[in-house]
């Protein structure tokens, strides 16, 4: 849990830093030191995914090494460890206090920083490896002797530091894996990434480093985080009034059951109407909220969402126009509720990252409303439960809490709504249109039994028109997007192969029922490159 003051960069950071204190003395953890990989954030999820708890800190940042931290992860990086400017940390010192495994660049880091010989590959070597495994190290046990790996990096080890042992090559590179083993603990080294699935038994030699080489314990349970969390919210809340701004979504009705098990009716729950929610969504949230026991507050402020937004095309500027309109219509009627000293809100582990990374050399992809580009000062201290899972540990916990599967199971939405699917500037002709679009789209992967099938799903409407024929008339209309991914946390995603048959039957219900669109598109582009939205 966290709790913040004031919010800017230099707090989200620090804010980071007392959830660690939270739960570094609870469970074993695994410290993930970040050089700016893409990937970082999938070794974080790969650990989770056994149960262990793990923490991403950029390699500038790094926190006390504690007697709970049982091994250590260096990161990949868009660097190389040749480069004078580039980001480096003296490995060695690391391994006096627990294992050591370097991923890629960190693996060449080590190497390097002991008298191995890095170079320059003859030519980047990006994509499927076979690897040949040498000896019978406990990180590769119940591993064949050859396995498929992901390749992705710009230098190689071409020759091992002494007091190392070779664990692996490929016909390509020297050293895909190695050993050593002259501190307290040992260090390994893999020039490929375990941590992705393309890496076939990447997650056994993860889970062989974490159980056989660092002797972590599996207490990262939902049911754990549940009790920590609870007993945690009682002793700092002791017996403050909460506020909490729903969303709809996931992650705050997570948020607000699990502070509702810890402080009961002292929590208020407000959800407001932005004008940029989906058709009839208010009226149908608000009622199931209330259903289940929550004591929520409705607001209506469609108009002040809107006219704050007239005009505004930009991205980034009509998220934070939204964050500060939020906050202002939320303490309007917050000033209604007497003795309220915190706001809540569903921030969760993806959020952070790619809103302000984690203060590394990794890059800010964009901002959240419920994150970035709020007022500096508030009147509210801020409360964020959820601010170290992922999106998947976030529905675990929300199962454990016992939360219907219609609120747990609902796709994710992003914060500042359909503003960032209506492309350019917003008008209330274009949402109307975007509405309609999407309740056709959503109902329709509903009735053919596919919206469980992907992980999340929407319209975009385009700023362009583009010239169409109804029966005998030359029409001049809008484009409409269709959007639908498979993830397991955001960070990543493939578009979903959605049946032929159903986007057509879906495409002409929206042109024939939707006036003013004559054009439907589906997305078939990927995260990364692409984002799973548009703006």
């Amino acid at each position: 849990m966290v709790i913040i003051e004031r919010y800017n960069f230099g707090i989200l950071l620090k804010s980071i830093n007392i959830a660690s204190l939270i739960f570094s003395g609870m469970y074993d953890q695994i410290l993930i030191i970040d050089f700016g990989s893409q990937y970082t954030q999938l070794i974080a999820r790969r650990i989770r995914e056994f149960n262990v708890y793990c923490e991403i800190h950029p390699y500038n940042k790094v926190p006390e090494i504690t007697q709970n931290i049982k091994g250590i992860i260096l990161s990949g990086s868009p660097f190389s460890v040749l480069d004078s400017s580039s980001p480096i940390l003296e490995a060695k010192s690391f391994s006096q206090y627990c294992p050591v495994l370097g991923i890629c660049y960190g693996a060449q880091m080590i190497a390097h920083q002991y008298g191995g010989n890095v170079e320059k590959s003859d030519k980047r070597e990006y994509g499927r490896a076979l690897i040949s495994i040498i000896g019978s190290d406990p990180i590769f046990h119940d591993i064949s002797v050859e396995s498929e790996v992901w390749m992705s990096h710009g230098d190689s080890i071409k020759q091992l530091p002494e007091k190392s042992e070779l664990l692996a090559k490929t016909n390509s590179i020297p050293v895909a894996a190695y050993k050593m083993a002259d501190n307290l603990h040992p260090m390994y080294g893999m020039q490929f990434h375990p941590e992705v699935t393309h890496s076939k038994d990447g997650a056994k030699m993860l889970e062989n480093y974490l159980f056989a080489i660092c002797h972590a314990k599996a207490e990262w349970t939902p049911n754990a985080f549940i009790e920590s969390s609870v007993k945690e919210i009682q002793q700092t809340l002791e017996n403050k009034k909460v506020i909490l701004g729903l969303s709809g979504g996931v992650d705050s009705s997570v948020a607000a059951f699990l502070i509702h098990r810890a402080i009961g009716d002292k929590l208020t729950s407000i959800f407001i109407d932005n004008g940029l929610l989906r058709k009839n969504e208010f009226d149908s949230v608000l009622k199931t909220y209330q259903g289940l026991g929550l004591n929520v507050h409705g607001v209506r402020a469609e108009d002040e969402f809107l006219n704050a937004l007239d005009g505004i095309s930009e991205p980034e500027e009509k998220r934070k126009i939204i964050g500060r309109t939020f906050i202002e219509v939320f303490e309007k009627k917050a000033k209604e509720i007497e003795g309220a000293d915190f706001l809540a809100q569903g921030t969760i582990y993806p959020d952070v990252i790619e809103s302000a990374g984690t203060g590394g050399p990794a890059a800010t992809i964009k901002s959240h409303h419920n994150v970035g580009g709020l007022p500096e000062k508030m009147n509210l201290k801020i409360i964020e439960p959820l601010r170290l899972l992922f999106k998947d540990e976030v529905r675990k916990v929300g199962k454990a809490l016992n939360i219907p599967k219609e609120i747990l199971g609902r796709h994710p939405f992003p914060g500042p709504g359909l503003a960032i699917r209506t492309i350019g500037e917003i008008s209330r002709e274009k949402l109307d249109i975007l509405k309609e679009a999407d309740h056709i789209y959503i109902e329709g992967l509903k009735r053919h039994k596919l919206y469980d099938e992907v992980w999340q799903a929407g319209a975009i409407i385009l700023p362009i028109k583009t010239v169409g024929v109804m029966g005998d008339e030359r029409t001049y209309e809008y484009v409409v997007a269709l959007r639908a991914v498979n993830s397991v946390d955001g960070m990543t995603a493939d578009w979903s192969l959605l049946p032929h048959t159903f986007l057509q039957e879906i495409s002409n219900k929206i042109i024939n029922e939707v006036k003013g669109v004559n054009r439907v598109v589906y997305d078939i582009s990927s995260k990364p490159p692409a984002t799973i939205e548009w703006e």
